[in-house]
């Protein structure tokens, strides 16, 4: 089955059920087997896949970035709508709201980031000027507008390693460093998609200020709380994207990465 567009629930998006007709296929890769819900939005083939698996099952230092992309990959998608639960380091930022994420910071140690490590694979040097794609940007703050969502056009993601919350230091180097939100699973992901020339955009919901900005003590709960009274419009923001999405009209940077 063909896919051209692709949503990876993070935190708190977990349910493929936004889609009609949900079935499962397991994608054998290189880096292992990925089992993906397939399902069917206004007679186009969807993929859905939960970055964590089921119940939350899966940390985010111990996700296999490269078989989720390598699998989306195999079943044709080209477009992917990311979703991310973060702390926000800026006042203006605040929990319950949307961000269209424009650039990284990569604070991760331990995983995998490419897909070409040598030998038969090469050595590839990506271009990352413009790591989330301007097209699906773009589509992501029409949709907000006409759906009336407060949705920050740009922001710089941090990714750490976790499952720990940073500490307020580490939070102070961030905001130094120009940080604005801080996740744990945005990187490599947006790293392996751009090397298999997939479109890829992050819509990050802000669930909490986040350590030393916060006025209590971070919590998971509180996270999926957050993410709970937010999950019906974090659906309708994807669902009218990918509406609005065009098969085959790429007009951005990332089909000639």
């Amino acid at each position: 089955m063909i896919c051209r567009i692709a949503v990876i629930g993070g935190t708190g998006v977990y349910d493929p059920h936004m889609l009609d007709g949900v079935g499962t296929e397991t994608v054998d890769t290189p880096y292992g087997a990925v089992t993906v819900s397939v399902g069917n939005f206004k007679g186009r083939n969807v993929a859905f896949m939960a970055r964590h698996g089921a119940g939350h099952s899966v940390p985010p230092h111990r996700v296999n970035y490269r078989a989720n992309i390598s699998a989306l990959k195999k079943l044709g998608v080209e477009s992917v709508l990311a979703t991310a639960a973060v702390g926000s380091l800026k006042p203006t930022m605040a929990p319950g709201q949307f961000v269209a994420v424009d650039q990284f910071i990569d604070l991760t140690r331990s995983r995998p980031q490419t897909f070409f490590e040598g030998g038969d694979a090469g050595v590839v040097h990506t271009d990352m000027t413009e790591p989330y794609c301007p097209r699906l940007r773009e589509l992501l703050r029409r949709a907000a507008g006409s759906l009336g969502l407060v949705l920050h056009q740009g922001g710089t993601y941090a990714c750490t390693e976790g499952p720990r919350f940073e500490t307020p230091a580490e939070i102070r180097m961030i905001r130094q460093a120009g940080g604005d939100l801080v996740g744990m699973t945005g990187v490599p992901e947006v790293v392996l998609a751009r090397e298999l020339a997939m479109c890829y955009a992050t819509v990050a919901m802000v669930t909490n200020f986040a350590a030393g900005i916060s006025p209590t003590r971070l919590s998971h709960q509180e996270v999926l709380d957050v993410m709970g009274r937010n999950a019906a419009n974090i659906q309708r923001l994807l669902m009218q994207v990918i509406d609005w999405l065009e098969d085959g009209n790429r007009v951005c940077p990332c089909r000639g990465a």
